[in-house]
C-alpha cells in the first residue's frame, strides 16, 4: 500500500497518539483533572522526563490543559480539553481490543527475541524451526 495515499490528518494523528506513554496518559485523564505525581503514580515505569515531554506535546495540540492553580504551595493540574475528550471512544475501544486480543504477559523486546532459547519459547513459530535443525 503506498502511504502517500494516507490524509496527511491520519497521519499526525495517529503518529500523535501513537507516542508512547501518551495513551496512558490521555486513559489516566479520562477520569478527570490529574496533578502531575498522580499521573506518574497512575502510570507504572513512565518516566518525569517522558511524562513532561508527552504532556507538553499534548498541550500544543490542543489535547491537554495545564492550569496553575494559586495556592499555597502553587497547584498544577492537567486536564482533557474538548479536542482531548473526543478521544475516549477511541482509548476506550483500544482498551477492550487490548482486553480481548493481547496478553497480560509482556513480550519479549526486539533485541531478546533473536537470542538463544528464550526467543524459541516465546515465539511458537522459532520453537518450531528450532525443533527443526
Amino acid at each position: 500500500m503506498d502511504h502517500a495515499s494516507f490524509c496527511p490528518r491520519f497521519l499526525h494523528a495517529v503518529e500523535l497518539v501513537g507516542r508512547r506513554w501518551t495513551g496512558s496518559i490521555l486513559r489516566a485523564l479520562l477520569g478527570g483533572p490529574a496533578r502531575y505525581h498522580e499521573l506518574r503514580s497512575a502510570i507504572p515505569d513512565l518516566s518525569d522526563r517522558m511524562l513532561s515531554e508527552r504532556l507538553r506535546e499534548l498541550e500544543a495540540e490542543g489535547i491537554v490543559t495545564r492550569s496553575v492553580i494559586p495556592e499555597t504551595p502553587v497547584r498544577v493540574e492537567y486536564a482533557l480539553t474538548e479536542k482531548g475528550r473526543a478521544l475516549e471512544s477511541a482509548i476506550v475501544a483500544i482498551a477492550a481490543w487490548a482486553q480481548r486480543w493481547v496478553s497480560a504477559e509482556p513480550q519479549a523486546s526486539s533485541s531478546t527475541a533473536g537470542s538463544g532459547s528464550d526467543a524459541a519459547a516465546s515465539h511458537p513459530r522459532a520453537a518450531k524451526s528450532a525443533g527443526k535443525s
